[in-house]
């Protein structure tokens, strides 16, 4: 049976927000997962090289430094190991960059030939046309955030200094970020805006819903953050008794099978930390979607138009 489609361009209530984003989710999650290993699959190969290297480089430096196996391996080693660590370090940095654009589009993107079909009657090349289109805008719009998360990098230490109360509004402002850049984006792509207006459109939808925007960011971001924890709760716990396993009967930790195990632990939390940002996308496209048909009646007014149409 096909799926019901969930109307997007509605404006809801706080509980409605959250109750249409699990929605969504449960209904799309496997179409969107098929688009995000579709078109991650060089940046997750690249996920697992960065793994590899930052597990060499810690792991070399454990086994080598480490008075349980009475091993000095001298400077030699140790730079080697360095070298793998900032080597991954780098990579890492890079490749971030690369999948936060890259997917906070194709996430954008997927909700709006949604929201067009009224359903999920399109195909990942689409998506995946869409997100080209855009490519350009998108590169700038990653560029513009470094100025911003510097200023809050800022603020942040400011508010480091004021007890408690300084904490709260850190946290605040972080998640009233996370709103505004989240629905500028969407903005951007939807209503095919330039970078600056997308920007303003988007502090004009949340700054006039302030308190809405931030809680929804703050309970869906806690929600998505235990839905991670909970899927890596068995591969972490067969990590946790490997782990055990090599402390207790003095196992090479630099060996073969150690260095294998550790490398597919840490890539899975990474390709599962680029997959939640995806996630964090969705909620601020129905937050758009929601906040802009609050102030525009865009598809309210649509909807009259037709009734009348078909009164005539």
């Amino acid at each position: 049976m096909k799926d019901k489609y969930i109307e997007l361009r509605i404006n809801r209530d706080f509980g409605d927000i959250l109750t249409a984003y699990f929605d969504f989710l449960k209904q799309n999650i496997k179409k969107f997962t098929n688009v995000f290993l579709s078109y991650n699959g060089i940046f997750l190969i690249g996920l697992l090289i960065t793994s590899y290297l930052l597990v060499s480089g810690f792991v070399g430096m454990i086994s080598t430094n480490s008075a349980l196996y009475g091993i000095d391996a001298g400077q030699t080693d140790d730079e080697t190991y360095w070298i793998y660590i900032i080597a991954g370090g780098i990579l890492f940095f890079l490749i971030f960059l690369m999948v936060a654009g890259l997917n906070f589009s194709l996430s954008s993107s997927y909700m709006i030939k949604y929201d067009e079909h009224k359903g999920t009657g399109f195909t990942k090349t689409e998506v995946w046309n869409l997100t080209k289109e855009k490519l350009g805008n998108t590169v700038v719009f990653i560029l513009l955030l470094i100025p911003i998360y510097l200023l809050f990098f800022i603020a942040s230490i400011i508010f480091a200094f004021i007890p408690l109360l300084g904490m709260f509004a850190q946290y605040i402002i972080q998640f009233f970020m996370t709103a505004w850049i989240g629905v500028s984006f969407f903005s951007m792509l939807s209503e095919n805006k330039g970078v600056t207006d997308a920007f303003g459109e988007g502090w004009n939808l949340v700054s006039k819903n302030f308190w809405k925007s931030v809680g929804v960011n703050f309970i869906l971001g806690l929600l998505n953050g235990l839905l991670m924890f909970i899927v890596l709760i068995i591969p972490g716990i067969l990590i946790g008794i490997y782990t055990f396993h090599v402390v207790e009967n003095n196992v090479d930790v630099g060996g073969i099978v150690s260095t294998v195990v550790y490398t597919l632990g840490l890539c899975a939390l990474l390709i599962l930390m680029v997959y939640a940002q995806c996630l964090s996308q969705f909620i601020n496209g129905i937050l758009f979607y929601t906040l802009h048909e609050k102030t525009y009646n865009v598809n309210t007014r649509s909807k009259i138009e037709q009734i009348g149409q078909s009164e005539q």
